[in-house]
């Protein structure tokens, strides 16, 4: 069977929220000045009440709004790709299944928290939403949601897509958002970065320092968050609930999962739901995939930082590279982030999830082997997924084990057809940050407790 579909009625009722059953929770965020946690009122500030609720719930399943479950309808359930020709090509014996996210308006996964979010904001009178996008996917979602529910929506794109990338801006406009490159001359932040550091190509922290304080300097204005955090995290587990159910139904499990990882969210999203089943004996490798030009999982601290470059956002628990590390401008956009989420960085922590890191042309000659057999054009980000599949696929057959292997297809790339270009035109260039340059960026973390 090429393509595993459920039931419009099969949407889930209910997202999965794996503080429940982890054998350790991380630490709670807290606030640099007192160390404390930060006061219900000041997440309240940022976040709608519903949001700051599920963050700090360890409650197993949350309940889906009908609205929200409604708006799923749209795309959900998405298919789940058997990647028949590709194994053919290959010549694998092991199985290749793709949980396909690129089927939703936006063009990945992203739409599955920027809904809840939106409508969540829509609940309590707020009209006005700001955030960050890197690579587009979430704000692309982001303003179609806020279209939908009658919101505004503005957004600071990192600099090196807002260029790279002009069509993930235009889709934004198309849906009423209004789109800054950041670091801009917007906010005070982006003003005080941009002559700090006079030729940046932007970061996320960046971006997140401009969408947070444009936030909290306008009344009736809340700030969605499109990775990192447990509330954006929990809304994807759709995406693991879904492809458990359809591999049920033809009778598959995996031995591996695997996924690209920047904040978490959609890699989270997928494996979360499978963590319980790992707790109780079931043997899988779960696999996160992050480019080696941020290497956070592979090669950064576990420590509490900031989520931001300007230290207006409490510190989190998470593998950091520090924030005011400066990721080069590689093509996946979304995965430049310096820290990972709670939850995730907890679990690798933990022994419980594998790091690894891969290189851009890697990830781009997977990706050509994906289009050339699958027809489907993976965002660069989705790409890192798809070359460790293709990789433990090959390893497992070499042992003689061929093993069955899901791996999450977060988005389509046809914004990105630039990067393709570079690939096969010889321009594109690997980088990697110096193990100098990552302690240099450390040396500036906060003052918090260690973790251990």
């Amino acid at each position: 069977m090429k393509k595993i579909y459920l039931e419009e009625s099969e949407i889930p009722k209910a997202w999965y929220n794996v503080k429940a059953d982890m054998p350790k929770l991380p630490p709670p965020l807290i606030m640099a000045d007192t160390l404390k946690e930060p006061p219900i009122e000041m997440l309240q500030r940022l976040f709608a009440k519903e949001l700051v609720e599920q963050e700090l719930s360890t409650d197993r399943f949350i309940d889906i709004p009908e609205k929200v479950r409604n708006m799923y309808s749209i795309y959900r359930p998405s298919p789940l790709i058997r990647a028949n020709f590709l194994e053919e090509k290959l010549g694998l014996k092991s199985k290749l299944y793709f949980k396909y996210e690129g089927v939703s308006p936006s063009g990945s996964h992203k739409s599955n928290s920027a809904i809840p979010q939106a409508y969540y904001n829509k609940q309590i009178g707020i009209n006005r939403l700001t955030t960050e996008t890197g690579a587009g996917q979430w704000g692309s979602a982001l303003s179609m949601a806020c279209k939908v529910f009658g919101l505004e929506c503005v957004i600071y794109m990192v600099k090196v897509s807002f260029e790279q990338k002009p069509y993930r801006k235009i889709l934004m406009q198309t849906n009423g958002a209004t789109v800054f490159a950041s670091p801009s001359r917007n906010t005070k932040n982006g003003i005080a970065l941009s002559e700090k550091y006079p030729n940046t190509t932007g970061s996320l922290a960046m971006a997140i320092s401009e969408a947070v304080e444009d936030a909290l300097s306008h009344e009736n204005s809340r700030y969605a968050l499109g990775s990192v955090l447990s509330h954006v995290v929990i809304h994807q587990t759709v995406l693991g609930i879904e492809a458990k159910k359809q591999l049920e139904k033809i009778g598959q499990y995996p031995d591996i999962i695997c996924g690209c990882v920047g904040g978490g969210s959609s890699f989270g999203g997928l494996v979360f739901p499978f963590i319980p089943d790992k707790l109780n004996g079931k043997n899988i490798d779960i696999i996160a995939v992050e480019p080696k030009a941020c290497p956070t999982l592979t090669k950064g601290k576990y420590a509490y930082d900031y989520g931001d470059a300007s230290n207006m956002t409490p510190l989190i628990p998470m593998y950091t590279l520090g924030n005011n590390f400066k990721p080069s401008p590689i093509h996946s956009g979304g995965l430049r982030y310096h820290g990972s989420g709670a939850e995730l960085s907890r679990l690798v922590k933990d022994g419980m999830i594998e790091a690894v890191a891969l290189s851009q042309k890697d990830v781009f000659e997977a990706a050509i082997q994906f289009i050339q057999t699958e027809g489907i054009v993976p965002a660069p980000e989705s790409s890192h997924g798809i070359a460790q599949a293709i990789f433990e696929a090959k390893k497992a057959d070499r042992e003689g084990k061929p093993k069955t292997i899901l791996c999450s297809l977060t988005g389509h790339g046809h914004f990105d057809m630039s990067s393709y270009e570079n690939y096969l035109t010889g321009n594109m260039v690997d980088t990697c940050p110096t193990d100098d340059e990552i302690e240099d960026s450390l040396k500036y973390l906060p003052e918090a407790p260690e973790l251990d």
